[in-house]
C-alpha cells in the first residue's frame, strides 16, 4: 500500500513538472489545479495555480527548488480549470475544465 502511495505521489509531482512546460509554451493560459492536501484526521482545499513555467499555491506553502517536492504532504489532484491570462474567474476568461490528470498533457487542449 505504502508503494502505490508513493507512486501516485511521484506521478502528481512528474505532472506537475510537465505542465509546467507546457505552460512555459502557452504564456497566455493559466491553469487552475484543484485538489485535496491529506492529512491525519483531515482533508484540506489544494489550490496551485500555474502559469509561464511556474506552479504557485494559494491555499498551502510550495517549494520552488526543482530537487524537492512540490508540496510537502501527501495530496489528490481532482479537476483542472484552464483560463486565458491575465487571470480573471470570469465567463469570458474561462476555457475549459477536466478532471481527467492526463487531459493537459496535450498542448491541443491548452488552445
Amino acid at each position: 500500500m505504502e508503494e502505490t502511495l508513493l507512486s501516485t505521489k511521484m506521478e502528481d509531482i512528474d505532472l506537475l513538472n510537465k505542465l509546467e512546460k507546457i505552460s512555459s509554451l502557452i504564456p497566455n493560459r493559466v491553469l487552475k489545479v484543484e485538489g485535496l492536501i491529506l492529512k491525519e484526521n483531515h482533508k484540506e482545499h489544494l489550490e496551485i495555480i500555474i502559469f509561464k513555467g511556474f506552479s504557485s499555491s494559494t491555499t498551502h506553502p510550495i517549494e520552488i527548488d526543482l530537487e524537492k517536492k512540490v508540496i510537502e504532504f501527501r495530496y489528490v489532484l481532482t479537476n483542472f480549470k484552464l483560463f486565458k491570462a491575465p487571470f480573471k474567474e470570469t465567463k469570458n476568461n474561462f476555457i475549459r475544465e477536466n478532471q481527467n490528470s492526463v487531459f493537459f498533457l496535450n498542448k491541443k487542449n491548452w488552445i
